[in-house]
């Protein structure tokens, strides 16, 4: 519903399950991405994605959660030893959120930065858009 502008305002994310959306964001990264693990990984998807999910990365775009998992896992395969960290906290609006993060090996500057956008059906990731601020090397 769009309401005037001269109407009583709310905050943009009225209505909204803003703390479900953070959790989703801020779980993604280290067990999705982050997991060396095939079956913590795995786990993780059933837990935090839709059945039907979609994943828009530079790549490509991949549909469900086998095709998530294999990206992942083949993401991780190539550094094995980096660690996702979050660059301040998650933005909620609506059905959607976004959360800046840096990728590099763990005590050291990010050798890479990125923002992931989601949007969040039913409590789950329905689709999650990976925005690269500089590419991996």
């Amino acid at each position: 519903m769009i309401e005037n502008a001269n109407k009583k305002s709310f905050p943009p994310s009225a209505g909204a399950d803003v703390s479900g959306i953070e959790t989703l964001l801020n779980r993604n990264l280290p067990e999705v991405f982050g997991e060396g693990d095939p079956a913590r990984r795995r786990a993780a998807i059933q837990e935090l994605y839709t059945d039907d999910c979609v994943l828009y990365v530079p790549p490509g775009t991949f549909v469900g959660h086998d095709a998530l998992d294999k990206f992942a896992g083949d993401l991780r395969a190539t550094h094995p030893h980096y660690i996702y960290t979050p660059h301040g906290a998650p933005q909620v609006l609506h059905n959607s959120g976004r959360l800046a993060w840096g990728s590099g090996p763990k005590g050291e500057k990010p050798l890479y930065t990125g923002v992931d956008f989601i949007i969040a059906r039913d409590g789950k990731i329905a689709a999650l858009y990976v925005y690269l601020d500089s590419p991996p090397a």
